[in-house]
C-alpha cells in the first residue's frame, strides 16, 4: 500500500458538474467512490475537492481498504 502523500501525488480524474438550481459546482473523483465536494466557484470546488480526497484516502489508508490507482482508460 502507498502512503496517503503518494495517492495524493497520483492523478485522480475529477468531474465537474454544474450544482443545483445552475448554483456552485459539484466535484466527484470516479475512481474513488463516494467521493464527492461542492464549492460555490470552480476554484473552491476544486480546493474542496482536494480536501476530500485526502480526507476518503485516510479513512480508506486507516480501515485498510484496497485503493485503485487512476485508471488511465
Amino acid at each position: 500500500m502507498k502512503s496517503l502523500d503518494e495517492y495524493m501525488e497520483l492523478p485522480y480524474p475529477m468531474l465537474f458538474r454544474p450544482g443545483s438550481n445552475g448554483r456552485g459546482f459539484l466535484v466527484s473523483f470516479p475512481d474513488l467512490p463516494g467521493c464527492i465536494s461542492i464549492g460555490d466557484t470552480i476554484e473552491e470546488a476544486y480546493a474542496n475537492a482536494q480536501e476530500a480526497k485526502q480526507a476518503w484516502l485516510e479513512r480508506a489508508i486507516a480501515a485498510g481498504v484496497c485503493i485503485s490507482e487512476p485508471d488511465s482508460n
